[in-house]
């Protein structure tokens, strides 16, 4: 079993990823540290050379590729614009949405284009969030709301969900 992490930037999707997996016994991967392996740059820097839509492409082939077994996932936040990424995760995973609210998200991002936040020209986190939300929704198998939440207590969420 494999477990899928995703959610905006922000939402702590990988530092959730990596004490859930050493609390179940499973190992780690992050797709936005595999894409920046397999293209030897940033994502920040694969964005500013391919530009967002072709970033978008990278991102569903490389996500659509992974083979896995006992393995947490953590997404890009982009990562559910791909079909064919977001089907074959669903298909080799139980798909978990860390959802957080617009303003937490803004509280915990820092700089956006430093953290390779798929952004367009002139388009606002806001209007990024709003778009991606019903993503999220769309492609989750389960939902952990993490506002007002401790790290400690967002990891014990998803893993209950999941033993149960």
């Amino acid at each position: 079993m494999n477990i899928t992490l995703i959610g905006m930037p922000g939402a702590g999707k990988s530092t959730v990823g990596v004490v859930l997996a050493k609390r179940m016994g499973m190992d780690f991967i992050d797709t936005d540290l595999i894409i920046q392996k397999e293209y030897n740059k940033t994502l920040s820097e694969i964005i500013n050379e391919k530009g967002i839509e072709e970033f978008k492409k990278v991102e569903n082939d490389v996500i659509s590729k992974l083979e896995l077994d006992n393995t947490i996932i953590a997404t890009g936040g982009s990562a559910v614009y791909g079909k064919e990424a977001m089907k074959h995760l669903r298909d080799i995973s139980k798909v978990v949405y860390i959802q957080l609210s617009e303003e937490n998200i803004e509280d915990r991002l820092g700089d956006l284009n430093e953290r390779g936040v798929v952004l367009e020209d002139g388009e606002t986190l806001q209007e990024l969030y709003d778009e991606r939300i019903p993503l999220y929704k769309k492609y989750a198998h389960i939902i952990v709301n993490a506002n007002d939440m401790v790290l400690r207590e967002v990891v014990k969420n998803i893993e209950k969900v999941m033993l149960d």
